[in-house]
């Protein structure tokens, strides 16, 4: 017989929006279990997405800088190499120690875990089936935190080795010579930007006219010039028919085009929600077209007692996001009241320089017929960016025409990142243009630059 348990909520998936779930429910007093089919916590972000991708670009970045990237500072540097291993393990070490900070705040905060695939077999019954055989969870509550995959392209055959996705290209064993990204989105173009700059010739090809789908479209075309001229080969309009393994390397062949020999092949086209096995079925749960679990104002879904956040729901797949929701749901749950603003979800691209947004596009504005009024202030303008040696890009506001509301905010330049978190905290609190003018910003700074494009929007920047 089953071992059993019972829990007033029982959590699968233990990336960013279940692990959180998981310790924000116990904090509120309720009796929590986090269920996980990989042996490490923190899901797809830690293990083999947003942190090592990150510890990846970070290195790969001050590699590039100490190559040829101080000279003009009047430091001169020879005989730099590469240690790739090293460099691995550096990734590997920062990954351990996130994913084990996670078990320790789930011993701290009383929760516990089980880890094998998990099933849910009936309203408030999950199994789970681990390499000790099966455990019987029951629950009150349930939560489907089990994020998303990378998406797949008809043609591109995928091995796992010649050709593969973005959990591959984080750990390549060699720099390829050549290597054919697929997808000119966020993570096709950081994991590009990484191994161009280690030495890989990187081909990017994109079926549509521009990269960064669904990004401010201005931005996005800074971004475009800025990344061609670091030497990634952007290929617009370019339909992929087939990629496979073709001897020691891989071909991949384009609609119209020659075929193009490379040694590796990375797929990123997207992601889809990771909804198989779940036995939504056998709770009369069913997706949408997109392959998203329909939820309610309060995550819950179709079936009573069972919620969804995060990648598996509609909107964008991000692990902040997926955070949000998180709390939001069980809180919810435990004091009838939770709430997400999702006009103040920031996007980032963590190239160089980052890019970063908040709130509605110039686009989205025209499509909906907004009255706006706009606000730019170049980086090339700010004292700090150019002390930095890094004046690439701009800062963008839009403010509605006749409240001066914020609207929305598009950054292209360093630290963009941590940037966007002042207009992300403006747009939250309904704040106008004119607050983010009229506040003192430290000289010299970076963050100057949203103050001056706060008053470019009312024809009142002052260093440009």
């Amino acid at each position: 017989m089953a071992e059993e348990h019972s829990y007033d909520l029982v959590v699968i998936g233990a990336g960013p929006g279940g692990y959180v779930a998981a310790i924000r429910a116990a904090q509120l007093g309720l009796k929590v279990a986090c269920v996980e089919k990989e042996r490490s916590l923190g899901g797809t972000c830690l293990n083999v997405g947003c942190i090592p991708s990150k510890a990846l670009l970070e290195s790969s970045e001050r590699f590039a800088e100490i190559s040829s990237g101080l000279g003009e500072h009047g430091i001169e540097t020879a005989g730099v190499s590469l240690d790739l291993g090293r460099m691995m393990k550096r990734k590997a070490k920062v990954v351990t120690t996130l994913t084990r900070g996670i078990a320790g705040l789930f011993k701290k905060n009383g929760v516990s875990s089980h880890f094998g695939h998990g099933r849910i077999t009936a309203p408030g019954t999950i199994e789970v089936q681990g390499s000790d055989g099966v455990v019987k969870l029951k629950a009150a509550k349930i939560l489907i935190a089990t994020g998303s995959r990378s998406a797949d392209l008809p043609g591109v055959e995928v091995d796992g080795e010649s050709v593969g996705t973005s959990t591959e290209a984080l750990s390549y064993p060699e720099v390829p010579q050549k290597l054919v990204v697929i997808g000119a989105g966020v993570i096709g173009l950081e994991l590009g930007s990484v191994w161009s700059r280690l030495g890989s010739q990187v081909i990017v090809l994109e079926y549509l006219d521009r990269i960064l789908p669904g990004m401010d479209e201005e931005t996005a075309a800074i971004a475009q010039k800025v990344l061609a001229k670091q030497g990634l080969d952007l290929r617009l309009s370019s339909r992929v028919t087939s990629a496979k393994k073709k001897g020691s390397g891989c071909t991949v062949e384009v609609e119209g085009s020659p075929a193009i020999d490379c040694d590796r092949v990375m797929l990123a086209v997207g992601r889809v929600p990771h909804t198989e096995g779940l036995g939504l079925d056998s709770i009369g749960v069913e997706v949408d077209s997109r392959g998203c679990i329909p939820v309610n104002d309060a995550f819950e879904t179709s079936c009573a007692g069972v919620f969804a956040i995060g990648d598996v729901v509609a909107g964008p797949m991000l692990a902040h996001k997926a955070e949000e929701e998180a709390v939001a749901c069980v809180e919810k749950i435990a004091t009838g009241y939770g709430h997400v603003n999702y006009d103040a979800i920031p996007s980032v691209v963590y190239t160089h320089p980052e890019i970063a947004s908040v709130g509605k596009t110039e686009e989205a504005l025209k499509e909906e017929g907004a009255k706006y009024r706009k606000g730019v202030f170049p980086f090339m303008a700010n004292g700090r960016a150019r002390a930095l040696g890094s004046a690439e890009g701009q800062v963008k506001f839009l403010a509605d025409a006749e409240t001066d509301r914020l609207l929305g905010v598009h950054i292209i330049g360093p630290q963009a990142s941590e940037l966007i978190a002042e207009a992300v905290t403006a747009i939250e609190f309904g704040a106008s243009a004119e607050d983010i003018a009229r506040s003192c910003h430290a000289h010299p700074t970076l963050a100057e630059t949203l103050k001056e494009a706060a008053m470019a929007v009312d024809g009142r920047a002052i260093h440009f």
